[in-house]
């Protein structure tokens, strides 16, 4: 029924096409920018039939569209590409030219409604090639500077929108309560007055929304998904990820709430449901919390979005997801898997009378007015002038900034700063000169990988660029004892591997054998620094009295001479922990204000020279 009665509207629509009803439609009051959006929206919505609505409220993924035909057809309100999900020409132009012929298909419907394209942009434009690649937003939080990061959400935008794109899934506002949590690095911190304060970013993503260079903002995962409960499904593997939040509802106001009440004094536009549950009623289900709280209590006006086939979780009944999901409160359904399904479903649904036209209505109006604001009726296409702005060197010099501004110094045995003169250093560990391992997870791809993966600087060519030209400087990975002599000074870089969420969930956050190893060969043999590249802390109680000095970099990016920066004295420290550093597993979880508290290293945590 639903295909024929679209098969129908649409060769209606064609038959009518002609000079003269082009005329018309530029003429109707939707496509007229000199009116308020909120009558633009009103009269949009009157012209809607059912199958316009639904295709508003549909985001498929780029790579499941199984014909480019049907984007036009079930009238997309968005497309998204998954982490890695990228065109075969990985570069500005090559992302252009795919969203705009996705445009155009678009465009080929009757009422013109452009689509909009959402991306992962979550460190800087981190799928694409060339992007300038910042510090993920734990390394964020230990700068305390809500400014910088203000101006990061800028030069992001700038890079985003150069690729056609308008909308990115950022920020991540959660608060991370227990760091084997894979998403820790996606966190702020574990306070909400961090999170809070860095809903700046908002201001840089969005701007003047409308305006080049400007895109929409995400804040995400609502709400408590930082605060789930560690949990074994009888396999033994415990997991954190899209958990349950088990905690009264005073405490999910006092933690988790504050950076999303920040987010919308910001004016974001769209808001993004969590995987996770709040005492068991999963997120993208759960009215009160999505509609009550966020929307009427909080007076939410943009979209919510529900995470990557987020309502497929509710239970195995897809019509009793759509339905549940819908009537709680999520607008627009990320449907990467079976567009065909969800369209239908929905459709059926409606007509069953199981979700009122009156919620429809609201889903779609909350969808066309953050359209309208982002002036994509009036340029629907890439603005291809902000080439330049992609990977710019303004952008990687704020990004060695933000590297600089985010290393927290937690010992120092009057070692640091070093010499740049010092004759023969010795640099160690699996992080030193490993690019893919600086920048983690959603870098390139969704888990992120090992090895040259990206254009930047590794901590190692910093260090040998910032030294004075007598200055040796060698690299052996994990030197055994007798590799470790004849030098004057040992840098040892250790830290993880690139993970997202999921695979990401750890029980034990030691380092490896081999980083072990290089700290304890090159710290007995000379004065060393071990500067640990993470994205949660490392359990290192044990090897700290081995070391002289010891810097948590957490997830820099691609501008690791910002390490180098400071670590030779052109800069002082300024950073501060954003998550207190556990003595061992035992204590986890451990958070500020914990009535027992007693980490290796506190929370705001830092020392300078």
């Amino acid at each position: 029924m639903f295909l024929k009665s679209r098969a129908t509207q649409l060769l209606t629509a064609l038959l009518l096409t002609s000079a003269a009803s082009a005329q018309a439609q530029d003429a109707v009051p939707y496509m007229d920018p000199k009116l308020p959006v909120e009558e633009r929206v009103k009269d949009l919505l009157s012209r809607m039939s059912l199958e316009d609505k639904v295709g508003q409220m549909t985001q498929a993924e780029r790579g499941n569209i199984k014909n480019l035909d049907d984007i036009g057809f079930y009238g997309f309100g968005s497309i998204l590409s998954g982490g890695g999900s990228v065109p075969g020409d990985n570069s500005p132009e090559g992302w252009a030219n795919m969203i705009d012929a996705f445009q155009r298909k678009a465009l080929e419907a009757p009422l013109k409604i452009p689509m909009l394209y959402g991306i992962d942009a979550v460190h800087g434009h981190n799928n694409v090639y060339g992007a300038t690649i910042f510090p993920h937003n734990i390394g964020l939080g230990a700068t305390r500077d809500p400014e910088l990061v203000k101006k990061i959400g800028a030069a992001t935008a700038a890079e985003v929108y150069a690729t056609g794109i308008r909308w990115t899934f950022s920020p991540c506002v959660c608060i991370a309560r227990d760091e084997r949590w894979g998403r820790t690095y996606e966190s702020f911190g574990e306070d909400p007055e961090i999170a809070t304060m860095m809903t700046s970013v908002i201001e840089g993503y969005q701007g003047d929304l409308g305006k080049p260079g400007t895109i929409l903002a995400t804040a995400k995962h609502y709400v408590g998904d930082g605060g789930t409960a560690l949990d074994s499904s009888n396999t033994g593997n415990y997991s954190l990820d899209q958990g349950d939040t088990r905690i009264s509802e005073e405490e999910l106001r006092k933690i988790h709430l504050p950076p999303y009440k920040a987010a919308i004094e910001k004016g974001v536009g769209s808001i993004m449901a969590s995987f996770s549950s709040f005492n068991g009623v999963k997120l993208h289900g759960h009215k009160y919390l999505l509609t009550d709280v966020l929307k009427n209590e909080l007076g939410f006006k943009g979209f919510v979005i529900s995470d990557w086939a987020g309502i497929d979780q509710i239970s195995p009944d897809p019509a009793k997801n759509v339905r549940e999901a819908i009537n709680a409160g999520v607008d627009m359904v990320m449907e990467p898997n079976n567009y065909v399904r969800f369209t239908d479903t929905l459709t059926a649904e409606i007509k069953a009378g199981n979700i009122p036209m009156s919620r429809i209505d609201d889903a779609v109006s909350r969808i066309l007015t953050q359209k309208f604001k982002l002036g994509l009726f009036e340029n629907p296409f890439t603005d291809r002038s902000y080439f330049n702005q992609f990977g710019s060197q303004e952008h990687r010099d704020l990004a060695r900034q933000a590297v600089r501004e985010s290393l927290v110094l937690l010992k120092n045995e009057q070692v640091l700063p070093l010499k740049k003169d010092t004759a023969r250093i010795l640099v160690a560990g699996s992080n030193a000169d490993d690019i893919g391992n600086q920048s983690g997870g959603w870098t390139m791809t969704w888990q992120g990988r090992s090895g040259d993966i990206i254009p930047g600087t590794t901590i190692l060519q910093g260090i040998k660029s910032t030294v004075s030209a007598s200055s040796k400087v060698d690299y052996v990975k994990w030197p055994e004892a007798d590799e470790a002599k004849g030098y004057d000074l040992g840098i040892v870089v250790v830290g993880e591997r690139p993970y997202a969420e999921g695979q990401g969930d750890k029980m034990d956050l030691s380092l490896g054998d081999g980083d072990r190893r290089a700290i304890q060969n090159v710290c007995a043999a000379m004065k060393c620094v071990v500067v640990v590249v993470s994205g949660r802390p490392q359990i290192l109680t044990d090897d700290l009295p081995k070391m002289n000095a010891l810097v948590a970099a957490w997830l820099p990016g691609s501008e690791g001479q910002g390490v180098a920066d400071v670590l030779f004295g052109d800069f002082n420290f300024t950073g501060k922990l954003p998550i207190s550093w556990p003595r061992n597993m035992d204590q986890l979880p451990i958070n500020v204000g914990d009535k027992t508290y007693d980490p290796l290293f506190a929370y705001g945590f830092g020392l300078k020279y």
